[in-house]
């Protein structure tokens, strides 16, 4: 098992780190509100710490479980702290009313967090079709829940999905990171969903393989 730095301390936060610490994985809790982190990895238990908002992330595989609005100003905060580190963005830049997206039309979140992060840092977009408390729950009438990957890195990738198998949970690799923006529409889908269609959130995006 390995060090996880997980920078934030929400929903996601919350259950990131929680099938991590469940899995045997050291955690590490990062964020702006220090107690907020603190409270956090009490919550997790199994030895989770906290660290230094700013200063370099123990782990090698670094959670940015931020809000997208705040991403791109942590990621600098950070700077060379985040080089050669493993950046799994799960943040959805999406607007508040559910209208469009933040980012610039020629753009997608993870490409802007790739643009403010070192140039040696790898970048995974994972988690982001998930809500939290249906990540927490984990798997479902014994099928794990799919938790789709870009980036440009095989072996960034595949550690990514040694990761999230060590959860419980199934990586479905769509391609390289500009498949980013695909999995951030899938996001606004999910909203769609929720507001017109299925009206609540205990629901998860999947494939189903049949034959």
């Amino acid at each position: 098992m390995s060090t996880i730095s997980i920078i934030g301390s929400g929903g996601m936060a919350a259950a990131i780190g929680g099938l991590a610490a469940k899995a045997g994985h050291t955690v590490e809790v990062m964020g702006r509100d220090a107690a907020k982190a603190r409270a956090l990895a009490e919550q997790l238990g199994a030895g989770a710490t906290t660290g230094t908002f700013g200063a370099a992330p123990a782990g090698d595989i670094v959670i940015l479980a931020v809000p997208y609005p705040a991403v791109l100003d942590v990621v600098k905060r950070y700077g060379e702290g985040l080089a050669g580190k493993l950046l799994v963005d799960i943040t959805n830049p999406i607007k508040s009313d559910f209208t469009g997206f933040l980012t610039p039309e020629d753009s997608f979140g993870a490409q802007e967090i790739a643009k403010a992060a070192p140039a040696n840092a790898d970048i995974v977009k994972a988690f982001n079709t998930l809500f939290p408390h249906v990540l927490a729950a984990g798997p479902v009438e014994g099928r794990p829940l799919d938790v789709f990957i870009a980036g440009d890195d095989a072996r960034a990738k595949a550690r990514v999905s040694a990761f999230i198998e060590s959860l419980g949970l199934r990586p479905m690799d769509v391609g390289e990171l500009p498949m980013a923006r695909t999995l951030e529409h899938a996001c606004m889908l999910m909203l769609g969903l929720l507001t017109h269609s299925v009206k609540h959130t205990n629901f998860s995006l999947g494939v189903r393989l049949l034959g």
